[in-house]
């Protein structure tokens, strides 16, 4: 019997990546991610619905982090200052994330259902910050450009952070994508 060893939900993502980079998603079985981890299938099973949720782990804190720090944000706060410290939230959740973030990213774009996934993931955090800012009383159709324009920021920070040759932290480009945005709707 082997001897049990700490953090099988984090060994069983490396594992899972490590395979998904070398034979590709749709190739890899979960059998072969809990045999890499050292772990069983039914232990995958406990931490993982199945093979995507690998990469789909945490959506629900993420979409927490964004909800929570609009509601959090003082009486009075602009809509725009509420999701730019939403971004700003959830940017430093990242930052050490980056490796596993440009893998991750990798696994998705070569696989179709994965990018609809990804989409979908960004139209609920999309949603689920438009009901926080309405629930704070910003109306309509305030409330809904406001959530888009700060999921789009994200993403746009999100590719221009794990892109191969940047060298710049999560936090900076989001401030930059940030500002890039302030500008356009200034129209300079």
């Amino acid at each position: 019997m082997s001897r049990w060893e700490p953090d099988a939900r984090g060994r069983l993502q490396r594992a899972a990546m490590e395979l998904y980079v070398e034979h590709g998603f749709e190739q890899t079985t979960v059998a072969e991610i809990a045999e890499r981890a050292g772990l069983t299938e039914r232990t995958f099973f406990r931490h993982f619905a199945d093979k995507r949720e690998v990469l789909f782990f945490g959506q629900e804190a993420l979409l927490e982090l964004f909800v929570s720090s609009v509601a959090q944000a003082p009486e009075g706060t602009a809509p725009f200052e509420m999701a730019a410290a939403a971004l700003h939230a959830v940017s430093g959740v990242f930052e050490d994330r980056r490796p596993w973030s440009l893998e991750r990213h990798r696994v998705i774009s070569a696989n179709p259902a994965l990018a609809e996934r990804e989409q979908s993931k960004m139209a609920r955090l999309s949603e689920a910050v438009g009901t926080a800012l309405r629930d704070r009383n910003i109306s309509e159709p305030t409330a809904s450009l406001t959530a888009s324009s700060c999921i789009s920021v994200f993403h746009i920070a999100f590719q221009t952070w794990i892109a191969e040759d940047n060298t710049r932290g999560f936090p900076q480009i989001v401030t930059e994508t940030l500002d890039a945005l302030k500008a356009v709707t200034a129209g300079t």
